[in-house]
């Protein structure tokens, strides 16, 4: 199977799928025509969607699935029980299931849909509409390696794949699918103290995104340690050391490492109740 084969229908219309669909096309990997999008009732979603990426969207589940070969569940994880009980008598055996719900493993949707079709879970973030994701997948039970290979194709055309044994999704979830976040907040306080300074937004903008790609390219060619890296800048009495010496002092790094940790017991919590094999 090769994604220019594939009939691809998103079960789901929010900010998710619209990552993936923009980076898809801007990758030029598959066509607009290939892609369905379909959602519950919110025609002017849809609308939308249709509108900017010029690719089909309906309300109608089996008009949607019909003719599809993959779908990808990008719906809100509370509504997944009943999107599925809704799309449960509609997908076949030889439907490839995508699934991009936090906390929701492969197990559960198998079980919900009741039919022997592969699932492949999959983790990406939102740095997907750049073509910049860091997207993990997991197969299921009935997902053998075609069906995989077939998830990171599609995937790798928004960013970079790891594959993962799916017990390690719940970490997964609260470290790359939740990280931009952690990025953006803490450049938001770099910013903050460029412009209070004296800088303006757009000079502290275009120092920040260098400085972050630089450090970013610098941990991925070097072996050496992150502590090794962030102490090679300092020198004693230095300006990195006085910074570190706040950071230290308010123990930044154990609060970031609390709050990443919080967010893996929460993708946990999500799919509490939904493991079932």
């Amino acid at each position: 199977m090769t994604l220019a084969d594939q009939a691809i229908t998103f079960v789901g219309a929010g900010a998710m799928t619209e990552a993936i669909v923009s980076g898809l096309l801007a990758n030029n990997r598959i066509k607009s025509e290939q892609i369905t999008v379909t959602n519950k009732n919110n025609g002017e979603r849809l609308a939308e969607l249709q509108n900017n990426y010029h690719i089909q969207t309906t309300t109608d589940k089996q008009q949607a699935t019909e003719h599809s070969d993959v779908l990808i569940l990008a719906m809100k994880p509370k509504d997944a029980d009943d999107a599925l009980e809704r799309l449960q008598p509609l997908i076949r055996e030889d439907h490839v299931v995508f699934s991009v719900l936090a906390g929701t493993t492969t197990g559960y949707i198998s079980s919900l849909i009741e039919t022997e079709c592969p699932v492949v879970r999959i983790m990406p973030n939102t740095s997907a509409k750049v073509g910049a994701s860091a997207s993990a997948i997991s197969g299921g039970r009935f997902a053998g390696a075609k069906d995989v290979d077939l998830a990171a194709s599609l995937f790798s055309s928004i960013g970079s794949i790891t594959i993962v044994p799916e017990e390690k999704m719940d970490s997964v979830t609260g470290i790359s699918g939740s990280g931009p976040a952690y990025f953006y907040y803490l450049l938001e306080g770099l910013q903050t103290a460029a412009m209070e300074s004296g800088l303006t937004e757009e000079d502290a903008k275009a120092l920040l995104i260098q400085t972050m790609q630089g450090a970013a390219k610098r941990w991925a060619q070097t072996s050496e340690s992150l502590q090794s890296l962030y102490e090679e800048v300092m020198s004693p009495g230095g300006t990195t050391e006085a910074a570190f010496s706040v950071l230290w002092e308010h123990e930044v790094q154990e609060h970031v490492t609390e709050g990443a940790k919080a967010a893996i017991a929460q993708s946990a919590k999500l799919g509490k109740g939904k493991k079932r094999v």
